[in-house]
């Protein structure tokens, strides 16, 4: 038999799927924004969100006009950074040259967050700082890359999406 006693923060996770401190019955969710020369990220970013808090919360989901609270978002930075390298030699007409190839490459994706009440447009949270890290393999298919992109693209919206329903459901 388990027997467990909590002391600290005074944090507490509900259950309830309803917001700590806040009484929000309608929130909109509207596409992320980016400022990236990168497409395609918002809707991936918008859909983990949407997917987090459908899925946790009993706050319901409507249009912009209508609801209570807007949680709005920009994806403001992506960057790429090779992770490792292998080593490959080739001789060229008889010149030995050694360069590296990347095998795998680290995304760090930075998100700014703020959620407003509808009819006013108060902030009652904002993040300029969200920033999440994934890593992904570079091979020599670039349609096996972008896939393997992609992927990481979607564990990071899904680890910034959790970020923000606790910031706005458990209000840390």
């Amino acid at each position: 038999m388990f027997l467990g006693t909590s002391i600290g923060c005074g944090y507490q996770f509900r259950t309830t799927g309803e917001p700590v401190g806040l009484k929000i019955r309608s929130l909109a969710i509207p596409l992320m924004a980016s400022t990236s020369s990168s497409l395609g990220f918002e809707g991936a970013f918008t859909k983990a969100i949407r997917d987090e808090f459908v899925s946790h919360s009993k706050v319901l989901l409507i249009s912009k006009d209508k609801a209570e609270a807007v949680l709005l978002g920009q994806v403001v930075e992506i960057r790429m950074e090779p992770l490792t390298y292998s080593l490959t030699q080739s001789t060229v007409e008889g010149k030995v040259t050694t360069y590296e190839l990347t095998d795998k490459r680290r995304l760090r994706i930075k998100l700014s967050a703020s959620l407003v009440e509808g009819s006013s447009g108060k902030i009652i949270w904002t993040d300029k700082d969200l920033e999440e890290k994934g890593t992904f393999t570079v091979g020599t298919d670039p349609l096996v890359n972008r896939f393997n992109k992609r992927k990481a693209v979607q564990e990071i919206a899904r680890s910034l999406a959790r970020r923000l329903y606790l910031k706005t459901m458990e209000r840390f």
